[in-house]
């Protein structure tokens, strides 16, 4: 057994350990993230979930929200100077050593500070000693070179801190129930990931909407990295705009069905299938999906809340990239040319 698939499937206990910890800085740390806006920085999976919790941000909290790649910051902090004035610097990370951040958060703070929230998997790193208040998270810290279990708690730890910030009692407790779930989700998920992914596909796409898009964008560096395949995200219904000349019968396809319009995205699905795709579709209800347009319907256990089906979500690439690094005789605990995080 790879580290990394214990590490996947040891992310619902970390993940409660998460929450309880979260819960209890509620009071504290709504009381340090009172700013004009937030901004979020981070490298590779990071800036995906970046990505994400700007969109739960703006979304769920009214306030002005961005994600900024790490190494841009880095590179050019005159350029961002404007939009950082009066902002909460967030910065979600697995280490707290990526070079890009520290020195990004360096830089910006040596010429105007403003207020840095580190939230990150290792206790009294580089960032967190920078930061002016700390989130430290050790028990989701991966030691496999990709990650998975931190993703999925530093996803739940950005989107609790929206949810504090804008009173959201209704998604903080299904978060709480997609975690208690859990277990019982990828036990009776797993196989039927593994057997329809179980091919020679070469092309992946991964399809979200909404908060879940960074989170697909995480999907694809996930197959990316260890699987060593071809692997693109996109908005739902923006694949036809373009991507859909990539897609064929040499393609794993993984779509979120969320909220309003399922007309469309079962149509998209349709018109997916009949380019020879394989696809597997995830949905919070079994009636979101027309399952003849589809090889595989993942259902989680309860209705959620858009952004806590990311949760579960999150698993089924993180199983289909294994499911091919074993069938192609890969080692997912050594993906070539990777380190864990970037040291310049």
């Amino acid at each position: 057994m790879s580290l990394t698939y214990r590490e996947i499937k040891q992310q619902y206990t970390a993940l409660q350990q998460t929450y309880d910890y979260m819960l209890a800085q509620r009071a504290e740390v709504t009381a340090f993230a009172q700013a004009q806006s937030v901004t979020f920085i981070g490298c590779g999976s990071s800036y995906c979930l970046s990505e994400s919790a700007a969109f739960s941000f703006r979304l769920r909290t009214g306030l002005p929200s961005s994600a900024l790649a790490g190494g841009d910051l880095m590179l050019n902090p005159e350029r961002y100077r404007a939009l950082l004035a009066g902002t909460l610097l967030i910065a979600p990370s697995r280490s707290g050593s990526t070079s890009e951040i520290v020195e990004a958060v360096r830089l910006i703070q040596q010429a105007s500070p403003i207020p840095v929230l580190a939230l990150s998997c290792v206790t009294n790193s580089p960032l967190s000693q920078q930061a002016d208040f700390s989130l430290e998270l050790p028990w989701a810290f991966d030691h496999s070179v990709c990650q998975t279990r931190t993703v999925t708690n530093l996803y739940t730890a950005n989107l609790l801190l929206a949810a504090f910030l804008s009173n959201d009692e209704a998604v903080i407790a299904d978060i709480q129930t997609a975690i208690q779930q859990g277990e019982a989700f990828m036990t009776r998920v797993e196989q039927d990931i593994r057997t329809t992914a179980d091919f020679a596909w070469t092309n992946a796409v991964v399809l979200a909407d909404g908060e879940l898009y960074g989170l697909a964008s995480e999907g694809a560096i996930a197959l990316t990295e260890i699987a060593k395949v071809q692997a693109n995200s996109h908005h739902l219904l923006d694949v036809r705009h373009g991507p859909m000349v990539t897609i064929g019968p040499d393609t794993l396809v993984i779509a979120a069905i969320t909220g309003d319009g399922t007309e469309h995205q079962n149509n998209l699905m349709r018109d997916i299938k009949q380019r020879g795709a394989t696809i597997i579709a995830f949905a919070d209800r079994a009636e979101l999906i027309s399952t003849e347009h589809v090889d595989l319907a993942v259902i989680s256990d309860n209705p959620l809340d858009v952004a806590a089906q990311g949760i579960p979500f999150m698993f089924i690439p993180q199983i289909v990239a294994l499911t091919s690094a074993e069938r192609q005789g890969m080692n997912p605990d050594q993906p070539d040319g990777l380190v864990a995080w970037v040291k310049l």
